[in-house]
């Protein structure tokens, strides 16, 4: 007959890394960092160690912080006020409307500044072609 032990401090170091890797995720790259240098001032192993998961786990590369992925869900989250968040959805679109607007001034600006650089060149081709056959 087999029997099952639970034991209660089974699963708790991983417990404590995933919260403390949870509490060093939310304060952003600067507090890994600074555990990292720490581990290296203290026991320079930690600090490799440190260096090495946040290497693997592409936390020290990541051009996004993880704290900006959570703002962006409770910026699109319902607040229960119907008005507001008919007002915001109102005030989204028309922004992003606006920026497409915007985009597309930008992109008519350039062109016509390419245009006009275009046309100066071919002046100043045609100049110099005057020139070289008058000459």
């Amino acid at each position: 007959m087999t029997t099952v032990t639970t034991d209660p401090t089974y699963g708790r170091s991983s417990n404590w890394l995933a919260r403390t890797e949870a509490w060093m995720d939310a304060r952003g790259k600067s507090a890994w960092i600074a555990a990292m240098v720490l581990g290296f001032i203290f026991f320079w192993p930690l600090g490799l160690a440190l260096l090495a998961y946040m290497i693997w786990s592409k936390r020290m590369f990541s051009s996004k912080s993880c704290t900006r992925k959570s703002s962006r869900v409770t910026m699109s989250r319902s607040t229960g006020n119907r008005a507001f968040d008919a007002y915001k959805a109102d005030t989204l679109r028309r922004l992003e409307e606006e920026q497409g607007n915007f985009e597309a001034f930008l992109e008519r600006l350039r062109e016509a500044k390419d245009k006009a650089e275009f046309d100066q060149f071919m002046d100043d081709r045609a100049k110099r072609d005057d020139t070289a056959t008058s000459a």
